[in-house]
């Protein structure tokens, strides 16, 4: 289980809904620094990401007030870690969309993952650790697709679900909404700090990426940080194409770790774990 977006930031430019196209609003939320969509639809909100907890969820739902008096449609997790699928259970019995990899690694979060996850907010957020220590009730997607996607029609909007790659995870979803061309990225990409790397697949990022940006024509959300753009997106796609190139060399032994992690685009501890992990993936150690 990981996140791995460090503690939570100081309250800067938070707490207001953003319309970021034709009815898709955006909401930075302080914990994690977090973005979540609303796609408003004639029957009802469309909630991209739930968040790390059963309040944290009913947060979002009184935050909808602001926006709409009906209930929530449909849920979309964009990939399985806690601090994006946690919330779900909240919203039934709307419908929750997500990759089928994305429904099997949340069943995954055990118990004894969540104390562990607890520990480690303990100091910085204890009532979230109090409230992962004392269980939390997993829902899973339970409208689930493949790599191949899924394009569905709610409330008279379309809103497609594309996979386009292994990246952060192994099952990180797009979310295009192509009337009102704005893209949710999730954690394929990250605004204003380093990505997470713990579970992810530093040698195909960069790929996945390339194929992000034909749907970029607008509005382009993170999973956590800034409202960005293409400009944005490439950026992102450069550093991640450093360190799969920095990885390959390391593993071939044509730069030591050390060089590398100087070299890279990130801060040393972020730049050591994406290192790592690329090499891993180079000399076929990963999962």
């Amino acid at each position: 289980m990981n996140a791995g977006h460090g503690a939570p930031p100081l309250a800067r430019g938070y707490g207001s809904w953003v319309e970021v196209g034709d009815r898709v609003f955006a909401r930075r939320y302080v914990f994690f620094d977090q973005q979540i969509v609303a796609i408003l639809t004639d029957d009802g909100p469309v909630i991209v990401d739930t968040r790390s907890s059963p309040s944290q969820a009913r947060e979002i739902l009184a935050d909808l007030r602001s926006l709409t008096a009906m209930p929530v449609a449909a849920v979309i997790d964009t990939h399985h870690h806690f601090d994006h699928s946690l919330g779900n259970a909240t919203f039934k019995p709307a419908p929750i969309w997500g990759h089928l990899r994305c429904a099997e690694r949340v069943l995954l979060l055990t118990p004894e993952n969540l104390v562990q996850k607890a520990a480690e907010l303990a100091q910085d957020s204890p009532d979230l650790a109090a409230e992962l220590r004392d269980g939390v009730v997993l829902a899973p997607p339970d409208h689930t697709f493949g790599d191949e996607g899924a394009d569905i029609e709610i409330g008279g909007r379309r809103i497609e679900l594309r996979y386009l790659g292994l990246g952060h995870t192994d099952n990180d979803v797009a979310v295009v909404v192509p009337d009102a061309e704005v893209l949710l990225a999730g954690d394929l990409l990250e605004n204003g700090a380093p990505p997470s790397f713990g579970d992810s697949y530093p040698l195909d990022w960069p790929g996945t990426l390339v194929a992000l940006r034909e749907f970029a024509r607008g509005a382009v959300v993170p999973g956590h940080g800034d409202v960005g753009d293409l400009a944005f997106l490439d950026r992102v796609l450069a550093d991640l194409t450093a360190i799969a190139d920095l990885s390959r060399r390391v593993a071939v032994g044509t730069l030591d770790l050390r060089g590398a992690v100087a070299a890279a685009p990130y801060p040393e501890r972020a730049a050591r774990e994406a290192l790592e992990r690329g090499v891993a993936q180079v000399l076929g150690e990963l999962d």
